[in-house]
């Protein structure tokens, strides 16, 4: 990786709470879901869908859903991506795992806590595959947490079989509505090599 990819994505990106006036078209998040696919996830699950939110009458069905800290970032945002996993994720397999014909039947044996586990892992990995690859594609994202599940999956997500995790906003943001840079911890503190 070249130095000066490697500071757009990680080393000088910041997580957006205020967004520039400039849309994102639907070719461009074509191509995101391009790049993000590609990346790793256990058995080649992918149990990641997403949910683009773009249009102003889909916002306002997202609006309620918000904790009031995230409704203005939000609202502001081009795109607010809805992040989630795929309960029946195990009826792809046969697509996604050829070699394995019944690596399917596998997974949905799961006892209900393991399987809901490597759900929510295995889609949260994509989630930070989505980031990077918006971050290398010039975009930049303002992921978080706060926001109600139920609400979000009843408003966007009754039709399918999928449960929220995580929202990412996406857009170019607006750098003078930066908070400065929190500390990281340092390798000593964060790492071990056995």
């Amino acid at each position: 990786m070249n130095d000066r990819l490697l500071q757009q994505i990680l080393l000088e990106a910041r997580t957006h709470n205020g967004w520039l006036a400039e849309p994102i078209d639907d070719a461009a998040l074509h191509r995101l879901y391009e790049a993000l696919r590609l990346g790793p996830t256990a058995a080649n699950s992918v149990p990641a869908r997403i949910v683009f939110v773009k249009s102003p009458e889909a916002k306002e069905r997202l609006r309620p859903c918000l904790a009031p800290g995230n409704v203005e970032k939000t609202m502001s945002a081009p795109v607010t991506a809805i992040i989630a996993y795929d309960t029946r994720f195990h009826e792809k397999m046969p697509k996604l795992f050829p070699a394995r014909p019944t690596m399917g039947e596998a997974l949905a044996g799961m006892p209900p806590e393991q399987r809901d586990f490597f759900l929510l892992q295995n889609a949260s990995l994509q989630a930070g595959y989505l980031i990077l690859a918006a971050r290398a594609l010039g975009l930049d994202c303002g992921p978080m947490a706060g926001f109600d599940r139920e609400q979000v999956d009843a408003a966007f997500l009754a039709d399918v079989p999928w449960k929220s995790i995580l929202l990412i906003n996406l857009g170019h943001g607006d750098p003078a509505k930066l908070y400065p840079r929190n500390p990281r911890l340092d390798f000593e503190e964060a790492c071990r090599i056995a």
